[in-house]
């Protein structure tokens, strides 16, 4: 038996992602051929298909969940995709849209595709986004292998130090949907010159919408990736590359003022110690020449050593007076205010509900929730988060005390009132003071 057929799914297509890799980063003008039969190879789909059930998610327009096609079985399942793909008769079909409300409290579409174009649509991602993760920049961080919101804060910090004070806080109006279509192939065309995975991807770019027993959209789409595809982010990034790289030129307007870009798919800053006239017209420039706008009343300049420094990411960062050091002042970066809100809400609505459970089951609830929270604002000698961690401790004491004293079991009144404490002693709940530190 050959070596190679002895690792798994996931280490085979691991080997072939960094082979990839390593070859467009060798060579960036580099055209790739022959992508597409590797997209119905057997161990690519286990693997996509393995992916995209860990990441949950809704059931599309064909109402086909996972436990129905586990039922039925998955290799029978997997093998019918890759004889449509051999055969080049698979179609996609159309995306159930659904709406989700933002923090703002307007409501954000999110298109659904089915199990089965997830799965080819996860299978492609693992075959091409090596090849862009190539080219990609390291101000870039959102929705990419070993980046995150993280990187990108501290990317910011380490600026602000330097003295790049001056922010250009950019807001892109309805990023996704905008994505010219067009322009979106010529980028990929830039890497892979194998038209059955550019034919692949058209299809996905333009495939219909399915609303309220309505199908509207398809081949007359012309721009737009429906937020929800598993293969949505990696094209978002590949276009916004774009931009990425005029900036960062070297020679550009960008490059002689000194500005860093930092960005986290379609959220960014310039940052630098002065940002011109010249330089917020050479930016919208450039996103109108792609196709792009800016959403003007939520775009603007600002000194970040001002009062309230500025929001990013659901961070605040601003210049404050040390508690420690009289006289000196440090970047402070701990969540927003919007943040917080939107947190106390949700810990609020999972108290609030009418539905009986037990006590175990909502402390497992509630530290799900408190430990997603603190992962993402809490970044080692970056963030300092005492004293919010500090006033929610006091939000939940409150919150757990009115929900025991709604409760009509006498045992749950009886211990209203240390209710935190017994909970962290007797059921484990999360100390928030431990937690934060």
């Amino acid at each position: 038996m050959r070596f190679f057929e002895r690792l798994s799914d996931t280490e085979r297509v691991c080997k072939f992602e960094r082979g990839i890799y390593q070859k467009a980063k060798e060579d960036k003008s580099f055209k790739f051929y022959c992508l597409y039969d590797k997209i119905s190879q057997p161990y690519f789909l286990r693997e996509a298909y393995k992916r995209v059930k860990f990441n949950k998610g809704a059931s599309g327009v064909d109402k086909q969940d996972f436990e129905a096609i586990e039922k039925r079985g998955v290799e029978i399942f997997l093998q019918e995709i890759a004889t449509e793909l051999k055969t080049f008769t698979y179609k996609a079909q159309a995306v159930r849209r659904v709406w989700i409300e933002k923090a703002n409290g307007k409501l954000r579409p999110l298109g659904i595709p089915t199990i089965k174009d997830r799965v080819i649509q996860q299978s492609c991602k693992m075959v091409i986004e090596p090849i862009f993760e190539a080219d990609f920049s390291p101000s870039s961080h959102g929705f990419r292998p070993q980046e995150n919101a993280a990187k990108a804060i501290q990317q910011i910090k380490s600026n602000l130090q330097i003295g790049l004070t001056e922010v250009y806080d950019a807001d892109l109006s309805a990023y996704f949907d905008t994505i010219p279509h067009d322009k979106m192939l010529k980028a990929l065309e830039e890497r892979i010159s194998d038209h059955n995975v550019l034919r692949l991807i058209k299809q996905w770019l333009q495939s219909p919408v399915w609303e309220k027993g309505r199908i509207t959209g398809g081949q007359s789409n012309s721009c737009g990736t429906p937020q929800g595809g598993v293969i949505s982010p990696l094209l978002a990034n590949i276009y916004l590359n774009l931009f990425d790289r005029n900036v960062e030129k070297q020679g550009s307007i960008f490059d002689k003022l000194g500005i860093k870009l930092v960005r986290y798919a379609d959220d960014f800053v310039l940052m630098g110690k002065r940002i011109t006239e010249q330089v917020k017209q050479k930016v919208e420039a450039l996103l109108t020449r792609m196709g792009l706008k800016l959403n003007t009343e939520k775009t603007k300049v600002l000194d970040a050593k001002s009062k309230g420094g500025f929001d990013f990411l659901g961070f605040n960062i601003r210049y404050d007076w040390s508690l420690y050091n009289k006289g000196q002042k440090y970047w402070n970066v701990h969540p927003s205010n919007k943040s917080e809100k939107k947190f106390r809400r949700t810990i609020s609505d999972f108290l609030t509900t009418k539905l009986v459970r037990p006590m175990k089951e909502v402390v497992e609830g509630l530290n799900a929730k408190i430990r997603g929270h603190y992962n993402y604002f809490k970044i080692p000698k970056v963030s300092y988060i005492n004293r919010a961690s500090h006033e929610f401790e006091h939000y939940l004491r409150y919150k757990l005390y009115k929900y025991c004293r709604r409760k009509s079991q006498r045992k749950c009144v009886r211990y209203s009132t240390s209710v935190y404490e017994y909970l962290t002693v007797n059921y484990g709940l999360l100390k928030i003071e431990s937690i934060a530190h």
